[in-house]
């Protein structure tokens, strides 16, 4: 219903209270996005998990080389040996695109477990540099 308007009073709470209106819409859209993103996080969380199996991740290369051989040598020549063909090419670049994205992920722990074989230590634990190039500190 439409409220005339008659003086300048009037024009102040006419904007005092479409103000107030405007606020409420605000923050009922602000409520509506948060709903919105609390239904869609399963989704997002499955479009992550199939964004990791059909893409790998390419930035450690040395790392994940060696993972690619060795899953390379396990799944088809062992796991898989009497797969088929279809299976022996799907299953190795699922691995391998997930892998990837564990290392990317997993990078300080693998780096530091593959020196503390190499340094001798008994611990387990060894002194890793920060400057290891793509680290992040």
């Amino acid at each position: 219903m439409k409220r005339k308007i008659r003086s300048y009073d009037d024009l102040d709470r006419e904007e005092q209270l479409l103000e107030e209106l405007l606020q409420a819409q605000k923050q009922l859209v602000q409520l509506d996005i948060a709903q919105l993103k609390a239904q869609l996080k399963p989704a997002h969380a499955a479009l992550q998990i199939f964004n990791k199996i059909t893409t790998a991740d390419r930035s450690n290369p040395l790392l994940t080389q060696g993972a690619n051989t060795a899953i390379d040598f396990i799944l088809k020549k062992v796991v898989l040996a009497r797969a088929g063909w279809i299976t022996k090419m799907l299953v190795p670049l699922v691995v391998k695109n997930y892998s990837s994205h564990f290392i990317a992920d997993h990078k300080q722990d693998i780096v530091q477990k593959i020196f503390s074989l190499f340094s001798g230590n008994k611990n387990g634990k060894a002194k890793v540099s920060s400057t290891v190039q793509g680290s992040e500190n």
